[in-house]
Formats: C-alpha cells, structure tokens, sequence
C-alpha cells in the first residue's frame, strides 16, 4: 500500500539529460504526471487522497501564476475528469482527476501563494484531495520513472529534429 508525501517523504533521485529531481517513494503517478498520496484512514467509507503535479509537470507549465478550482466538496469524480485549471507562463492546462470518488477540497494556501505548487509541489503545493480509490491508470515509482524517460526522450528528439 502507498503512502504520501508527509513532513520528509523517502524520495528516489530521478535525472534524464538535464531534468533532475527527488521523486517521493511512497506515491503513485499518473500518466498525466500527477502524484497521488494516500493521507488517511477512511472518511465516510472511502480513503483520503492528496493529489498534486510532479515537478515534471510544473517544469513544463513555468512559472504558475493561477490555480482555480470550481467544485463544490462532494461532487462525484472518475478518472479524467476536469477539477479545474492552471495557467503558467508557459502554458494554461486543465487540472484532472486521476482519482474516482467524491472531491473533497482544494489546497486552501494556493489562494494566498500560489508558487508553492512549483517551489514545493511534493508538499505545500498540493493541487486537491479526493475521497475515493487511485485511477486504474495511477503506477508506482519505477513505471513512472519508465514514463518519465520515454516522455523526455521524446522532447529530446522533437528538439533534435528541429536544430536540424
């Protein structure tokens, strides 16, 4: 069973061409480079999940200027599912589910600093928390990291064919 980021989360060292960065063991990943951190014992018969972007995620956002959440507590989600949207100077995205179950919140200090999601994205910067299960899609570290290298790899070549 996983476990979440909490005060000091183990973490695993992740470096591919210049990306480098400390990946929380305890979590799991979705293919959209979302972690999922199990926080809790069961509220109202389902699990409490943290979920936040990987800094691989923030990375390619840039610097994030805006975090919006329009969903009242409660409301039923599935996988990929829209929970709202974040803008970063290199690009606005929609934030999505990568869990199933009830929404339970936003991070409340977002609205106050909302650079904690690319300065501390594996602890303050926390997106939403969602009563329910992982999505089917969600993958411990060591598939994550086999994602991970299969999309820089990817950049890498698009970057090479157009300095061609």
């Amino acid at each position: 069973m996983f476990r979440g980021p909490m005060s000091a989360p183990a973490t695993s060292f992740y470096k591919r061409s210049t990306f480098v960065t400390h990946l929380p063991v305890d979590c799991l990943y979705s293919p959209s480079h979302f972690w999922i951190a199990k926080m809790g014992g069961p509220q109202l018969g389902a699990t409490r999940l943290r979920i936040g972007f990987t800094k691989f995620a923030t990375r390619m956002l840039g610097e994030i200027v805006e975090v919006r959440f329009e969903l009242p507590p409660g409301t039923a989600l599935a996988g990929g599912d829209v929970v709202g949207s974040i803008e970063g100077f290199k690009a606005i995205s929609d934030i999505y589910s990568c869990a199933r179950g009830a929404f339970a919140g936003s991070n409340p200090s977002l609205a106050q600093n909302v650079e904690l999601v690319g300065k501390e994205p594996y602890a303050g910067g926390w997106l939403y928390e969602v009563d329910g299960e992982p999505d089917d899609k969600c993958v411990p570290l060591e598939q994550y990291r086999v994602m991970l290298d299969t999309t820089i790899d990817k950049i890498l070549e698009k970057q090479q064919a157009h300095a061609e």
